[in-house]
C-alpha cells in the first residue's frame, strides 16, 4: 500500500493515477476517515494521558469517580475507533501503486510493443493446436483430470512429464547463474500474507482457492509465499539484494475467465511455476527490474520461441505493480480463419516498489543508519501450463513429431517427441 502521508500530499496525482488504472476509490472518503481516525487517536491519547496522571494521585473519592468516567470514555473510544480503523485499512488497500512515467495509458489492448525476437516459423503443413498434438500422442488426460477433480484439471503422461521436469531444471540452471537461491515453497498461504502480498483472497472476483475452516489458502504463485518469506524483518541488503527462485505448485479459480481463452493448458486451475523475486534497495529496482526481463528473454531464446516484449498498460496492472512487462509467446492456437496464430502471454516481470514491503513490514537500514522500506519484484521464469504449448506448437514437425531444442536436449534426455 501507499504511505498515507504520500497519498494527503498528492491527492490529485492519486486521483488521477486511480482513474488511469479504472480503479474505483473513493480518495476524499479515504482522507475523511483517516482525518476521523487521528482525531480519536489524539482524544485517547489525551484520556489515557489524563487516567495516567490521575493514577499518581491520592485516590480521593473525586479520583476514583473521575477514573471511573475516563475508563467509560476510554473504552468507548477504543470501539469507536477499531470501526474507523477497520473502514481506513480497508479503503487505503484499494488505492493502488503508483505508476511509472513511461507506462502506456489506457486499457488491455493499450500495450505497447518494445521488441519481437524469432520471426514465427512457416508451415508447409496444416500446424496443430498443443492439445490436439498431445491427445494424438496420449501425452494428457483431461477426461479424467475432469472425473476424478473437475474441469480444467489434467493428467500429464509419458514425455510430458518429462518435459515439464526438463524445462523446470532448464529454468533454474539459467536463473541461479544470475546469483538467485533456489528454493522449494509451500503450497498455502495465511489469508494476511496473501493480502500483503496484494492478493485478495476473499469475494466474488477472488482468484484463490480457500481451505473452509482455516485462515489458509492455496497460493496462485509464489510471490505470495516469498513475499512473506521475511515478513516483519529488516534485512541485510549491505552485500546486495537478496534474490529468489522459487518452484511451487499453482492454484487459481480462473473466476470469469469463462468466455476468454482458455483452450487446452492455457487456462488451467493447477500447474507448476519457477517464480524469480527480488527484495532489494529502492534505487536498485529499476535495474533489477530489466534483470528480471533479461532472464525470461535468455530462457525464450534458448528455446527457439517467437516472442515479443510488452509493456503493460495502465488499466491492465495489478494493484501493486509500478511498471510490468510480458513475454508474449506465438502460438498456433491462437490462430483463426484470418491467421495461423497469434501472441498471448507465458511470463510477466513486475517492479512493486515498497507497495508490498509496506504491508508486510519488510525494512532494511539505508545509509543514513534509519529504516526503509525495500523494493520488492517478481518475475516468471518457467510455467508449465503455457511453456509446453509454445513449444510443442512452435516445433511440430508434419510427420507429427515434436523437435527438442538443443538447449533442452540434455535435461531431456533426447531431441525428439515421436
Amino acid at each position: 500500500m501507499l504511505d498515507i502521508k504520500f497519498i494527503r500530499e498528492n491527492i490529485d496525482a492519486i486521483k488521477k493515477n486511480c482513474l488511469n488504472r479504472g480503479v474505483k476509490v473513493s480518495v476524499d472518503e479515504l482522507l475523511e476517515v483517516d482525518e476521523k481516525r487521528r482525531g480519536i487517536q489524539t482524544e485517547l491519547d489525551t484520556l489515557r494521558a489524563t487516567l495516567n496522571a490521575n493514577s499518581k494521585q491520592k485516590p480521593t473519592p473525586e479520583v476514583i469517580e473521575q477514573n471511573k468516567y475516563t475508563k467509560e470514555q476510554i473504552k468507548s473510544m477504543e470501539q469507536e475507533f477499531e470501526g474507523i480503523q477497520e473502514r481506513y485499512k480497508a479503503l487505503l488497500q484499494q488505492i493502488p501503486n503508483m505508476t511509472h512515467p513511461d507506462t502506456p495509458i489506457g486499457g488491455e489492448e493499450d500495450f505497447v510493443v518494445l521488441e519481437t525476437h524469432h520471426a514465427p516459423q512457416t508451415f508447409s503443413f496444416q500446424p496443430k493446436s498443443h492439445d490436439q498434438i498431445l491427445l494424438e500422442k496420449d501425452l494428457v488426460d483431461f477426461d479424467r483430470g475432469a472425473k476424478v477433480v473437475g474441469s480444467k484439471f489434467y493428467y500429464s503422461k509419458g514425455d510430458l512429464v518429462r518435459l515439464n521436469l526438463a524445462l523446470i531444471q532448464y529454468g533454474m540452471d539459467i536463473v541461479e547463474k544470475y546469483g538467485y537461491t533456489i528454493m522449494e515453497t509451500p503450497d498455502l498461504a495465511k489469508q494476511s500474507v496473501l493480502e500483503g502480498a496484494g492478493f485478495n483472497p476473499r469475494g466474488d472476483e477472488t482468484q484463490i482457492y480457500n481451505i473452509e475452516n482455516t485462515d489458509l489458502s492455496l497460493i496462485g504463485t509464489a510471490e505470495i509465499t516469498i513475499g512473506g518469506y521475511h515478513m516483519d524483518e529488516i534485512l541485510d541488503l549491505s552485500n546486495g539484494p537478496k534474490k529468489y527462485v522459487a518452484l511451487s505448485h499453482c492454484f487459481r479459480t480462473e473466476a470469469g475467465a469463462y468466455g476468454r481463452e482458455s483452450k487446452g493448458l492455457y487456462r488451467v486451475h493447477q500447474f507448476s511455476k519457477l517464480e524469480m523475486f527480488v527484495f532489494c534497495k529502492p534505487e536498485e529496482s529499476e535495474k533489477l527490474h530489466n534483470e528480471l526481463l533479461e532472464i525470461e528473454k535468455a530462457i525464450c531464446d534458448g528455446l527457439k520461441i517467437p516472442y515479443r516484449v510488452i509493456d503493460i498498460p495502465t488499466g491492465d496492472l495489478g494493484g501493486p505493480a509500478y511498471r510490468k512487462f510480458d513475454i508474449e509467446a506465438y502460438m498456433t492456437m491462437k490462430g483463426d480463419e484470418n491467421s495461423s496464430g497469434d501472441y498471448a502471454e507465458i511470463t510477466s516481470t513486475s517492479n512493486c516498489t515498497d507497495y508490498q514491503a509496506r504491508r508486510l513490514n519488510i525494512r532494511y537500514i539505508n545509509s543514513d543508519g534509519k529504516s526503509e522500506f525495500v523494493h520488492t519484484l517478481n518475475g516468471t521464469a518457467v510455467v508449465l501450463s503455457r511453456f509446453p504449448i509454445a513449444l510443442i506448437e512452435n516445433h511440430q514437425r508434419e510427420d507429427g513429431s515434436i523437435a527438442i531444442p538443443k538447449a533442452l536436449q540434455p535435461y531431456f534426455g533426447k531431441d525428439t517427441i515421436s
